[in-house]
Order: structure tokens, then C-alpha cells, then sequence
């Protein structure tokens, strides 16, 4: 084998239960179809799990593994040793409590191997203390509760991030352009459209390409005054402005809005206001254990007594029954 014909990286997929698969699949499959465009193996995996077992993925599917951490952490130093970690994780990431698995991550990034994070990987990495100081991406529904859960992280809602030896991206497809992005690194352009064009896909998308779809797509609503308003209301949740204050940044007035409104969104300014406010309580509560009272603090509530009136009102049940049942189903 010629140098240009070396193994470039050896990676540990860790999964993680509950992991999504759809962003393990489009992180695997690019390595495997970049080895057979190349014709050697340039990039060799395996996959690991706490304790060496089967882990499901949130799709039900279970993955065999061929290690542990018990085991990884014997390979550490010898000729097994990764160049890379791949934490695959998604829902209930919070959940996720092993101590280990923490000391593991830190232990192989002080050794120089890199460290990624597919979904809500990003989530594990910071409990593991690596992304201090560092840019980090995770998925559009945990954005809020990680905001909350590591303010000193500096995180985005892009697809990937690239902050020296730490890869993170928001799961799905954007797993794809990560990889890609990888691969690019590794080689050149010319590997990454072969790869490319056997997956149907025209490009490597950019790192800061927006996750979700634009809100003209997303709510099917064509007024740009509208839009302003509502990327205004989104921007503005833990001190929620005024309709007074929102006229004055658009130049309508009031009234304008309310008719504006009631046209496209069948509802007044005030209650989509509170909507999306409260559909920002409703992830918090999910994905953190802040207290009921922070939580309708951090979404621009007065009281927790209020938070709790609006929130029945529109989920037809409690904040503090929202958390229970989210915990039964997560135990189930």
C-alpha cells in the first residue's frame, strides 16, 4: 500500500440509546462509499456502547456493537487506538447519566483523538466538559434546553461545526455534509462529488445553511410584514416586547398588525405570541430539569402561577403533568 493509500481514520461510533438513526446511517455511509471509490480502506470503524450490548436506536432497531468502554479504554494505547469518537445519540439525551462514558470522552481527547457528536451529541460532549470556549451545533428542537443547560457553550443552529478537533452537527442529512466535509479534508473534491453522485445528492451543503425550512415555507405565509413580525416575536421570548414596540420596528401600527394577523395567521399578534412562547416552555420542560418557575421565567411568563394557566389552556394539562409523563414514557 502506498502512502497516498493509507488509513486516514480509524473511528468509534459510541451509541448511545435512543441514538436517531437516520444520523448515524448518513454519517456511516459516506466512509464506506469513499473506501470503495478509492478502492482501499481509508477509513475503518466500529461501533461501541457502554457495556458492549445491543443498543436500540429510537426507531426500535437494535445495533449490534463489537466493543465496550471497558474494552476501548484497553485499546487506547495500542495499535486499535481511534483517531476519532462519534457520539450518536438523540431524544432523551438528557437521560443519559453514565459517568464512563464522560470519562472515556475526556480521556481519548486528551490523548489528540478527535471528537464528534451526531443529533444531540453535542449534549454529552459538554456534560464531558470538551466544548468550553468552543462552537458547537445541535439540533433546532434542543436548542432551547441546551441554551439552558450550558450557557457558556457557544452554540448554533447550523448543521456542523468544525472548531479544531471537535465535530458536532444537527443530525439527519446534515450528518452527510459533515462527513463530506471530512472526506473533503482528508482528500480532495474530486472524492467528495463521487461520493456525492452516489447518493443523489447535488452538494456539500454549508456548514451555516439554516436547519429548518424558511418561514415562508414553514407557515405557508407570503407577507413579508408578517414574517419581520414573527422573526421579531422568535428573537424576543424571554422578554417578550410589546405590540406597541413591534409597530414601531415594522412601521405599522396596531391595528394594521391585529388585521394583518387575524388575515394569516387566523389568530390576534398577542396569542401567536404566547403560542410560540409557550411551545418554547414545552421543549425546556422536556429536555432540562430546570425548575417549573425558570422555565416560565426563561419564556417571558411574570409568574409561575400564570406560566401554568396558559400552558393547561393550550396543552390541556399542567407543566409539572407535562414533565411527569415525559418521564413515564422515558422509563417505560
Amino acid at each position: 500500500m502506498s502512502s497516498k493509500q493509507a488509513l486516514k481514520r480509524s473511528i468509534v461510533f459510541f451509541l448511545v440509546p435512543d441514538f436517531t438513526m437516520m444520523a448515524f446511517a448518513t454519517a456511516l455511509e459516506p466512509l464506506r462509499a469513499a473506501n470503495r471509490m478509492l478502492g482501499f480502506e481509508a477509513y475503518r470503524w466500529r461501533l461501541a456502547s457502554v457495556d458492549g450490548r445491543p443498543v436500540a436506536a429510537s426507531n426500535g432497531v437494535e445495533c449490534a456493537v463489537g466493543t465496550s468502554l471497558e474494552q476501548e479504554r484497553k485499546l487506547m494505547t495500542g495499535p486499535e487506538r481511534p483517531s476519532m469518537v462519534v457520539v450518536c445519540s438523540g431524544i432523551g439525551v438528557e437521560n443519559f447519566q453514565s459517568k464512563t462514558a464522560l470519562a472515556w470522552l475526556r480521556e481519548e481527547h486528551n490523548r489528540g483523538v478527535a471528537i464528534g457528536g451526531l443529533c444531540t451529541g453535542a449534549h454529552i460532549l459538554a456534560r464531558a466538559g470538551l466544548l468550553a470556549n468552543r462552537r458547537c451545533a445541535i439540533h433546532w428542537e434542543n436548542l432551547p434546553g441546551f441554551q439552558e443547560a450550558f450557557p457558556k457553550v457557544n452554540v448554533f443552529a447550523d448543521l456542523f461545526e468544525v472548531d479544531t478537533n471537535i465535530y458536532t452537527c444537527a443530525g439527519g442529512t446534515a450528518s452527510l455534509d459533515m462527513m463530506l466535509k471530512l472526506i473533503g479534508d482528508d482528500f480532495d473534491d474530486t472524492l467528495v462529488n463521487r461520493v456525492c453522485e452516489q447518493f443523489l445528492t447535488d452538494r456539500v451543503r454549508s456548514p451555516t445553511d439554516r436547519q429548518r425550512l424558511p418561514l415562508r415555507a414553514r407557515l405557508g405565509v407570503q407577507n413579508s410584514k408578517v414574517l419581520t413580525i414573527i422573526e421579531l416575536m422568535e428573537a424576543n421570548l424571554t422578554e417578550p416586547l410589546s405590540l406597541v414596540e413591534v409597530a414601531e420596528h415594522v412601521g405599522l401600527s396596531r391595528r394594521q398588525i391585529e388585521r394583518l394577523f387575524r388575515q394569516e395567521m387566523g389568530r390576534s399578534p398577542a396569542r401567536y405570541y404566547l403560542e410560540i412562547r409557550l411551545d418554547r416552555a414545552r421543549h425546556l420542560l422536556l429536555q432540562s430539569s430546570l425548575p417549573v418557575v425558570e422555565v416560565a421565567v426563561a419564556c417571558g411568563f411574570v409568574s409561575a402561577s400564570h406560566f401554568s394557566k396558559c400552558y393547561r389552556e393550550l396543552y390541556a394539562r399542567s407543566p409539572q403533568q407535562e414533565r411527569a409523563e415525559r418521564k413515564q414514557l422515558v422509563a417505560a
